[in-house]
C-alpha cells in the first residue's frame, strides 16, 4: 500500500525545513506528502523546490493573496509552475465584483481547494453555498472539520461540540467534498500523568463519524507535520489511527491512508 501524507508543512524559516519532513518520511515508510503552504505565507518557492528536488515524492497546494484582485491570475501562475491545489479558508472571499472569484478560478483550473477554517465556518451556509456553487470542485475539509481546536492549548471547556461537527459531516451530501482525518492527538487531550503505550483513555469517535458520513473513499490522513511534534509525534500520528480507529475493512484504511489522495494529487 502506499502511504500519503495530506497535510505537512516546510520551510527554512518556519517550522522545519523539507529534510526533516523527508527523513519522519522515510523512518515511518511514508511515501509521498502533500505540501500545504503555511497560513498567510504567499511566498510559495520553497515548495516548489522541494518539489523540484524529490520529485515524486511531492505535491505542492499555494496560498495566494485573496486581498488582492489579481489572485486569480496568480493562481493560474502557481499552476502552471506545477501547483496541484490552493489552500483557502471556509469564508475567504475575493475583493471587486465576483466574491467568488478565486474559488471560480480553482474550479476552471481543476485544482482541489484545501480548506483550513473553524468548525463553525465549515458549518455555515456561507460554506456550503461555495460547494454548492461550484459542483466540479474538489473541496477538502482540513483537520477534522476544526474540531481539534476545542482540545487546544489554554481551552477550559475541552468538549466535543458534536451538534456543530455534524453540520459538518452532513456537507457529505456534497460528492464533491472531502475531509482530512489527523492524529489522534489533535482531539484527544494529552494525559497527566502520562501513560504507556496508549496515553488516551478515551478516544471521541470523530473519525468513525466522519467515516459514517463521508466514506473511507473521501477521507486522506494528514499528520500536521511538524505541529504534531508538540502532540503525539510524527510516527504516531500514523500508528494511532491505523490501530485504533475503528475502520469497516481493510480496505477503507488503504483509502485513508493512501488511495484518496491519489485520486487528488498527481505528486509530479
Amino acid at each position: 500500500m502506499v502511504v500519503v501524507d495530506t497535510h505537512c508543512h516546510a520551510s527554512p524559516y518556519w517550522f522545519e525545513p523539507v529534510e526533516v519532513l523527508l527523513d519522519q518520511m522515510i523512518r515511518n515508510r511514508v511515501d509521498k506528502a502533500a505540501l500545504i503552504q503555511v497560513r498567510a505565507v504567499f511566498d510559495n518557492s520553497y515548495l516548489f523546490e522541494c518539489m523540484r528536488r524529490f520529485p515524486g515524492r511531492f505535491s505542492v497546494v499555494v496560498i495566494v493573496d485573496t486581498s488582492r484582485l489579481d489572485a486569480p491570475e496568480r493562481l493560474q501562475e502557481l499552476v502552471n509552475q506545477g501547483a496541484e491545489g490552493v489552500r483557502l479558508g471556509p469564508l475567504d472571499r475575493s475583493p471587486g465584483n465576483d466574491p467568488l472569484a478565486i474559488w471560480r478560478k480553482a474550479a476552471e483550473l481543476g485544482v482541489p481547494v484545501s480548506s483550513l477554517g473553524t468548525v463553525e465556518g465549515f458549518a455555515s451556509p456561507e460554506f456550503e453555498s461555495v460547494v454548492r456553487e461550484f459542483p466540479t470542485l474538489n473541496v477538502i475539509i482540513e483537520h477534522l472539520g476544526g474540531v481539534g481546536a476545542y482540545f487546544g492549548p489554554g481551552r477550559q471547556d475541552k468538549t466535543v461540540p458534536y451538534d456543530t461537527y455534524n453540520k459538518v459531516l452532513a456537507l457529505a451530501r456534497h460528492p464533491n467534498t472531502f475531509m482530512k482525518v489527523p492524529g489522534l492527538g489533535e482531539f484527544c487531550p494529552r494525559p497527566v500523568p502520562f501513560v504507556q503505550p496508549m496515553p488516551f483513555p478515551e478516544i471521541p469517535p470523530l473519525i468513525e463519524m466522519a467515516i459514517d458520513a463521508f466514506g473511507a473513499d473521501r477521507l486522506m490522513w494528514g499528520s500536521d507535520f511538524p505541529a504534531s511534534a508538540a502532540r503525539e509525534g510524527y510516527g504516531n500520528t500514523l500508528r494511532f489511527p491505523r490501530e485504533y480507529v475503528k475502520f469497516k475493512s481493510e480496505e477503507d484504511k488503504e483509502w485513508v491512508f493512501g488511495k484518496t489522495a491519489a485520486t487528488l494529487w498527481r505528486f509530479p
